[in-house]
């Protein structure tokens, strides 16, 4: 057979191959890199973005997603929420006994928690700057508030030093009516709990365990009581179940 023959249908099978490859990209469509770069990068921006941006304004994502009322939203947060590696977790319980177990945080919270950041737990001498009135968590006084039921205001550094503890601290507004008050009462002669007025706060009442927080319409606002069954010595309190007796302060009777 000649080489010209040959030269032939090389030349024909070429030109099949180039139009069938031509048939299938413009199936297919034209590449578009670019727009599917640009979607990447905009779900990773969401995920990078939200953690430094919860940390800047002091307020967990859970906070965030409160307002669009996402209960799913505080839910998650508060599963991720752990003790961190810089908070401390050994020191001596309050009366030197065992500690009290440490509970797990509740799958279903009440709704309108929000979820602080963790931060350090160390014992400072002196006065305390918190960002957060009443403050949830951070560095405290030395020694922490007994728990029960107080008319007059107690200090911030040695409540703090208490929701350390695992305690859940109950304040009012000191405009509160004195019905309510009193039906706040008998919560201070629970375990781990701590009621006081604080001056200036937002909302009627307000209860805080280590790390979340919980603004209430009153005293007889039914998550109150979920609240505090479900937050007290919880499980990410650094010094959870180390109790709040023979701290400072004097209860009411």
């Amino acid at each position: 057979m000649s080489a010209e023959p040959l030269r032939g249908k090389s030349v024909a099978r070429f030109i099949i191959v180039a139009l069938l490859a031509a048939l299938l990209m413009a199936a297919c469509g034209p590449s578009d890199s670019s727009a599917n770069d640009s979607g990447k990068q905009q779900v990773s921006g969401t995920r990078g973005q939200g953690a430094p941006e919860a940390a800047s304004s002091g307020k967990g994502v859970a906070q965030e997603t409160t307002a669009g009322n996402s209960a799913s939203g505080e839910e998650a947060e508060l599963a991720r929420a752990e003790v961190e590696e810089r908070e401390i977790t050994n020191m001596i319980p309050a009366d030197g006994k065992k500690p009290d177990a440490a509970r797990p945080l509740p799958k279903n919270p009440p709704d309108g928690i929000e979820v602080y950041p963790a931060t350090t737990n160390r014992s400072i001498e002196g006065s305390i700057h918190y960002e957060r009135r009443p403050p949830t968590n951070g560095d405290h006084a030395p020694l922490w508030q007994n728990c029960g039921f107080y008319e007059k205001p107690i200090e911030e550094r040695h409540a703090v030093h208490s929701l350390d503890h695992g305690v859940v601290w109950i304040t009012y507004r000191p405009d509160l009516p004195k019905q309510q008050v009193e039906a706040l009462r008998p919560y201070g002669r629970e375990n781990y709990v701590i009621v006081s007025p604080y001056p200036g706060q937002d909302a009627p009442v307000i209860a805080t365990s280590w790390r979340v927080q919980l603004e209430l319409n009153g005293a007889d606002d039914p998550r109150l009581r979920r609240f505090v069954d479900e937050f007290r010595i919880s499980e990410i309190a650094p010094l959870s179940g180390n109790r709040c007796v023979g701290g400072v302060g004097r209860p009411a009777a």
